[in-house]
Order: C-alpha cells, then sequence, then structure tokens
C-alpha cells in the first residue's frame, strides 16, 4: 500500500507561483508513475502532469510550460511546481500513483492523496 498526503496549496493572486508536495509512504515510489490530477467545482478530474520512473515527464497543454513536476526519490517526494498561475487554475489538486509503467485515465491509478485547495483570485 501506498498513503499519498499533498500539501502546498493556498489562495494567491494571479501570476503568483505555488509549490505543492506529495509525500508518500508506505512504499518506496521511486518505480512508480507518479501523477497531478485537479478537480474544479462542477467539473470532472482532469490531468495535469505526470513523472515517469525514468524522470521524463508530460503536461496538459493548460499548464504546459507553467507547471513543472519533478521527483525527489530518496525523499520519496513528487513536486508539481506552478508558476504563472491563472484563476483557471483554480481546483482540487491531487498526486496519484500507480505501479504500471504509464497511465492516462484516472482509473489506471491504484492510489489517492486526500488533495490540497488551490485558488488563484484575478
Amino acid at each position: 500500500q501506498v498513503q499519498l498526503v499533498e500539501s502546498g496549496g493556498g489562495l494567491v493572486q494571479a501570476g503568483d507561483s505555488l509549490r505543492l508536495s506529495c509525500a508518500a509512504s508506505g512504499r518506496a515510489i521511486g518505480s512508480y508513475f507518479m501523477a497531478w490530477f485537479r478537480q474544479a467545482p462542477g467539473k470532472e478530474r482532469e490531468f495535469v502532469a505526470a513523472i515517469r520512473r525514468s524522470g521524463s515527464t508530460s503536461y496538459a497543454d493548460s499548464v504546459k510550460g507553467r507547471f513543472t513536476i519533478s521527483r525527489d526519490n530518496a525523499k520519496n517526494t513528487v513536486i508539481l511546481q506552478m508558476n504563472s498561475l491563472e484563476a483557471e487554475d483554480t481546483a482540487v489538486y491531487y498526486c496519484a500513483a500507480t505501479p504500471s509503467p504509464s497511465a492516462v485515465v484516472t482509473t489506471q491509478y491504484d492510489y489517492w492523496g486526500q488533495g490540497t485547495q488551490v485558488t488563484v483570485s484575478s
């Protein structure tokens, strides 16, 4: 079992930055495919960014160039650095993990955190 705990959310203004952390316990996440999703009120949960075991990354078009996902296997942590935040980025952000080499849709992930709220005022 893997437990995931997100932190770092908050209320910021448009153009500001936030750094979200996902701390894992129970298993070493170095061999896991890790991702961030977000869910705004009344909307479906959507993919934000992912990082493979190799360290290669992928991003949703809406955050490309503004968000950066990284992992620190020694600390068993995944980071989402969010810059140039926009009001449209307001959502609850979730960390997810799967031992599979890759995943796309939410049902392919085995573990989820409880989420952290990000609110961007315009």
